[in-house]
């Protein structure tokens, strides 16, 4: 994938003219959030050139989208098959929260596996 870049002088320096307008408003979100972390830090090539083409924000929406899908899609399969049901939250709230917890950490580390640390 080559990509032009127009530049201009500041100084002494040649500055890459970037266009940032596919930038949406407002944060990308927690999960979007994580992955442009971990794209910064463990896979510096691919974060350049998506910052560089104008696709990061676009790439951390769609990464926020498809893990909040993914989330609401687990988490009730996952709280059901543990017995996190309406009968226990009523009859012992403490065990019920426990179980979500464990529910919603194991759903959230398949999201994190498949969606940002990939």
């Amino acid at each position: 994938m080559d990509i032009e870049l127009a530049y201009r002088r500041e100084g002494n320096c040649l500055v890459p003219n970037l266009d940032l307008d596919g930038k949406p408003e407002g944060s990308p979100g927690k999960y979007g959030l994580m992955r442009q972390e971990y794209l910064r830090e463990r896979r510096p090539v691919l974060w350049t050139r998506l910052c560089v083409s104008g696709e990061l924000f676009r790439h951390l929406s769609e990464v926020e989208a498809e893990a909040v899908e993914r989330m609401g899609r687990t988490l009730p399969a996952l709280a059901e098959s543990a017995g996190a049901t309406e009968e226990l939250k009523i009859r012992d709230h403490a065990l019920w929260e426990s179980l979500m917890d464990a529910c919603k950490a194991r759903a959230e580390a398949e999201v994190l596996r498949e969606l940002i640390f990939r």
